[in-house]
């Protein structure tokens, strides 16, 4: 049985967002089980220093640096992986950035709107296209994408949301698609302290929205005292070895010590009329089903 420390062994993986963060704890836990890693971002000396610390750790890593939500950069991505590592096996998207203060759908521009859109739901985009035609054509791969919790809209905000909510649909759409060819995809929701989720305006954010009934106080709780990223990157590994050969399509979360799934979306009947012999549903009748039960 391979054992946990060459549980990758051999195998070569991309990281965008790999540079802080979730990205980085994922880098240097793929280094510590034997993978190569090219590791992205947009900060050149956080990628720089990145890739010093896995090969300090007796790993494997080259930086490629630029913003995965680029057609060029996502192409270069994997053909750096390839002309480094002379094989591509693993796609893991960990890019992101956070909403402005106090966003809101009152107020945001659509510049912002499009940036949040573009480094989220673009990121995995680019990066998939191009990785699903090389995985396809050998035979295999895995993909491993970064959503959010906040997809659900409990935390507020506009793009963000959108973004993620749009990331578990094209992800579970390429795991359908793509399982016949032997290529997976699967969605981490991470739940850990990284510069987007610290600091005074984060804090009130997460205050605001408890005090609005939006939060629990047990999610309040968790969201302001959050465990390092060093917690979610083992489920990232998972999903990237053979271990996980039968995972495919689902949208999993990561939060300190809690593992969960979010079980696949299924409608619940309200009312149903054979249309071939019946009149549509009356208005009155739709709010009997649907408002009245509020």
């Amino acid at each position: 049985m391979t054992s946990a420390q060459d549980l990758l062994a051999g195998r070569a993986a991309v990281v965008s967002g790999g540079s802080r963060g979730i990205g980085r704890a994922v880098v240097e836990l793929l280094g510590d089980l034997g993978a190569g890693v090219v590791v992205n971002g947009r900060d050149g000396d956080a990628v720089t220093e990145t890739v010093a610390a896995v090969e300090a750790s007796g790993g494997r890593a080259v930086p490629v640096v630029g913003s995965a939500d680029d057609e060029a950069v996502a192409a270069e991505l994997v053909d750096t992986c390839r002309d480094t590592f002379g094989r591509f096996d693993v796609l893991i998207n960990c890019a992101g950035i956070a909403e402005p203060p106090g966003s809101s759908i009152l107020d945001i521009t659509p510049e912002d709107f499009d940036r949040l859109m573009s480094a989220h739901v673009g990121t995995v985009f680019h990066t998939c296209r191009v990785a699903a035609r090389a995985m396809v054509a050998q035979g295999h791969g895995t993909i491993v994408n970064t959503s959010s919790v906040a997809f659900l809209g409990d935390y507020g905000g506009t793009g963000y949301p959108a973004g993620k909510g749009a990331v578990n649909g094209l992800t579970v759409a390429i795991a359908a698609e793509l399982k016949a060819k032997g290529v997976r995809a699967n969605v981490v929701c991470p739940g850990a302290r990284t510069r987007l989720s610290t600091g005074t305006e984060y804090e009130k954010h997460i205050e605001d929205l408890h005090r609005r009934g939006l939060l629990d106080d047990v999610t309040m709780q968790a969201s302001l005292d959050s465990a390092p990223p060093a917690f979610v990157a083992p489920l990232y590994a998972y999903l990237a070895s053979d271990l996980a050969r039968d995972v495919t399509g689902q949208i999993l979360v990561a939060a300190g010590g809690f593992v969960g799934r979010f079980d696949r979306p299924a409608p619940s009947l309200l009312g149903y009329r054979d249309h071939h012999d019946a009149a549509p549903w009356g208005i009155e009748d739709l709010h009997k089903m649907i408002g009245a039960r509020g």
